[in-house]
């Protein structure tokens, strides 16, 4: 679902969400079988605390822009292997 170009995912799941689906588990898996040096830009229709803490947890920093009401963008880069 989620594909690399040019060494950056851009993932916007906003439609998933707002159909009731939780992608955190695949996201996550994504994350940690991409390259060092993947850039991360997640799209969501809210902040995603819980995406948060999990991305955090995996060692990524993680800078979190509000673009417009119901509109998040989440920015991380893999520095390291997970």
């Amino acid at each position: 679902m989620f594909e690399i170009v040019n060494k950056k995912a851009v993932m916007d799941i906003r439609e998933r969400v707002a159909k009731g689906e939780h992608p955190r588990r695949e996201i996550l898996n994504f994350i940690k079988a991409a390259p060092v040096g993947t850039i991360f830009e997640i799209h969501l229709p809210h902040r995603g605390e819980p995406l948060i803490a999990n991305l955090q947890s995996l060692g990524l920093n993680v800078i979190v822009n509000e673009l417009d009401p119901m509109h998040f963008r989440l920015m991380a880069v893999k520095l390291d292997e997970l």
